[in-house]
């Protein structure tokens, strides 16, 4: 019996133990799940953290470049509005010392007797073989001199205020999607850049996948590429349809065409049908088909449609398609500026002059002018002669070297402005050659340019 009743309790001690060690195994599991899921939280937290503090600097940033802006800005205000007080005082000294002369010259009009003043007049006229008889002479002498201050000062007063007009800027940029297209390098790649560094949210598009890649590695987090060929009605339907679900209720807020070749180029006669086709797809169909298929976009944000045509869209300098596409693009923009600007739609167009890009690359130029001379007629090679093509590159290379400017930012900043003006210009010409030689030649007569273009370029063997 003893026997018995110490098994049963060694059994139950047994039974104890056992469930003892039971419940310190699932005790240990439990503060080990708990243990994980802490460090876990932990990790998940401290990532978080990361990305917000990434995010706060570059707010910082983004709010310092913004202030710094600020302050620029406010300090121009203060300069215009002082020199539009300046102006508005010389305005109110002019006429104040115009009436004191006027009114002198009437009290000694007044006090010196009439016919001695006539007298004295008549022998002053004499001796000086001028009429000096008209006692009205000093006070239309005095009241046109008052007239050219006026017109002066009037003159000052509206540059001041046009200055001012231009500086403003839209409010909100942050908020605000813009489309680039042609991305991959050149103008586009380095807009986009600026426009990122300024808050705005950028959507690229890109021709290949190596640009769009290079560009989102060098830009922030609110830039995002896609890719897009402008040449293909499809490409441009799927862009539209992701840059709507991008920018949601907001609309489009601007749209940059800057996608756009310049090859082949040439003399006329060189170019087949099909060399004026492929610059023509780009440059001027892209442009007006990106256009049309986004206004919907545009017209919901009321903004910006920004065009980029070249000089030679307004000068004919060469042959080939790029000059022909150019002048489409200006003809296309005023026309669309005037039909939509009812509808708060802003067409801005930008004019480049020349700038080393791709599209001013001599290695590829000089490629196609070889290749369009060798798909000439024998007939059209002799009438032009064995050292045409020599001599013609000779004189490209040196052009192109003269006149290239390799300062891009000239023309990414009319584009910025176009962008965030509140007032942004109609044209904008960007670099000097353009704004001294381009424009300007634009307004003179064509035999002007015709007799500018045969002293510079080769002449053919069998010309009349």
């Amino acid at each position: 019996m003893l026997s018995r009743l110490l098994k049963e309790h060694q059994a139950k001690q047994n039974e104890r133990k056992d469930l003892q060690e039971k419940r310190r195994r699932e005790a240990i599991a439990a503060a080990t799940c708990l243990t994980e899921a802490l460090v876990d939280h932990l990790n998940v937290g401290v990532a978080q953290a990361y990305v917000n503090q990434r995010k706060l600097d570059h707010e910082v940033k983004t709010l310092q470049v913004q202030a710094s802006q600020f302050s620029k800005q406010t300090a121009q205000w203060i300069s215009m509005v002082e020199g539009f007080n300046q102006a508005l005082k010389e305005i109110g000294d002019v006429e104040n010392w115009a009436r004191s002369i006027e009114m002198d010259m009437r009290t000694i009009a007044t006090a010196l007797d009439p016919s001695e003043l006539k007298q004295k007049n008549n022998q002053k006229g004499k001796r000086k073989g001028t009429d000096c008889g008209d006692p009205s002479l000093p006070n239309k002498r005095i009241s046109e001199n008052a007239w050219y201050y006026i017109t002066a000062s009037f003159a000052l007063l509206w540059i001041l205020v046009w200055l001012y007009r231009d500086s403003l800027e839209i409010d909100n940029i942050s908020d605000k999607y813009v489309f680039v297209t042609g991305c991959d390098t050149g103008f586009g790649n380095l807009l986009c850049k600026k426009l990122d560094r300024r808050g705005f949210r950028v959507l690229a598009g890109c021709l290949t996948e190596k640009g769009a890649d290079d560009l989102k590695r060098a830009a922030g987090p609110h830039l995002k590429t896609v890719l897009l060929d402008v040449t293909s009605q499809d490409s441009i339907q799927t862009a539209m349809e992701w840059t709507k679900k991008e920018v949601g209720d907001r609309g489009l807020w601007g749209i940059v065409n800057n996608a756009g070749r310049s090859l082949p180029m040439g003399p006329s006669e060189w170019m087949r049908v099909e060399d004026f086709h492929s610059t023509l797809n780009v440059n001027m169909n892209g442009v007006i088909a990106m256009t049309m298929t986004f206004l919907p976009l545009i017209k919901k944000a009321q903004g910006r449609i920004v065009n980029v045509a070249s000089v030679l869209g307004r000068v004919a300098a060469n042959g080939g398609g790029y000059g022909i596409s150019k002048f489409a693009v200006e003809c296309f923009s005023d026309c669309l500026r005037r039909d939509i600007g009812y509808f708060g739609i802003k067409v801005c167009i930008i004019e480049p002059g020349f700038f080393k890009t791709a599209v001013t690359s001599l290695d590829p130029i000089e490629r196609e002018l070889h290749r369009l001379w060798n798909q000439l007629s024998p007939e059209v090679k002799a009438s032009y002669g064995e050292k045409y093509l020599d001599n013609y590159i000779k004189i490209q290379r040196l052009i192109m070297n003269a006149v290239c400017d390799s300062d891009l930012t000239k023309v990414t900043s009319c584009m910025e402005h176009a962008l965030t003006a509140a007032h942004p210009r109609t044209r904008y010409s960007a670099g000097w050659d353009a704004k001294l030689l381009w424009i300007p030649l634009s307004y003179m007569p064509s035999f002007v340019v015709d007799i500018g273009l045969k002293l510079v370029l080769p002449r053919p063997s069998k010309s009349v």
